[in-house]
């Protein structure tokens, strides 16, 4: 079954390469989608370099649309998503996404960060529904609203939607991995806040699925 991995970067130049090397080494994904959201580094010189596909915003929409825009541009039946600012990602930890989902035990598998380190650990722990790593069947986010509104809050739409519709998922532990933290990307000041407007559309994310 072939799949298509789609990406959603913003100013993700540091760890970007390393994603797509791993994800060009996986033999069940045919096509990979880049999406930057807007980026004012060189995440799009690494996409072009990369050979991959490549989608262009002009300015910041938030993840939700980036994925969206992705999801568009996709002609398979299954779409891996994931975070471009991965650290310690290997093509095991994307085999064990893909998995549960290309053998029909599930329509959506989300995967966890588990012994990467403390932070992100502990972030997953007390809320699974936040994982950015995701393989899900087209089909379901064809039937899904207002995922290109969602922005940060498009894992938990995702979560919720699945949850009301009793659509079957999986949970898998990715050790090792972990991602840069938006302290770390835009210095303490800049990330808190950073971190604070992606909990806001979380929230509006949660009020809305109720």
């Amino acid at each position: 079954m072939a799949v298509t991995a789609i990406i959603p970067a913003y100013n993700e130049e540091d760890t970007l390469q390393g994603v797509l090397n791993i994800v060009r080494a996986v033999d069940s994904i045919g096509d990979i989608i880049v999406v930057s959201d807007g980026s004012t580094d060189d995440t799009v010189t690494v996409g072009r370099r990369a050979g991959v596909r490549l989608i262009e915003f002009a300015e910041n929409r938030g993840k939700g649309a980036a994925m969206k825009a992705g999801l568009d541009s996709s002609e398979t039946d299954v779409v891996l998503f994931l975070d471009a600012d991965l650290v310690g990602l290997t093509t095991e930890h994307v085999e064990a996404l893909l998995e549960p989902v290309i053998s029909d035990r599930c329509e959506m598998c989300v995967g966890l960060f588990e012994g990467g380190r403390i932070a992100t650990d502990l972030a997953q722990v007390m809320a699974p529904y936040l994982s950015g790593q995701r393989v899900i069947k087209t089909s379901v986010l064809e039937s899904m609203d207002g995922l290109e509104i969602s922005r940060f809050g498009v894992e938990v739409a995702l979560t919720m939607y699945c949850k009301q519709h009793n659509i079957r998922t999986e949970e898998v532990p990715l050790p090792g991995l972990t991602h840069r933290m938006k302290e770390e990307k835009l210095g303490f000041s800049k990330g808190l806040w950073a971190r604070l407007c992606m909990y806001w559309e979380i929230v509006k994310s949660v009020q809305k699925g109720r």
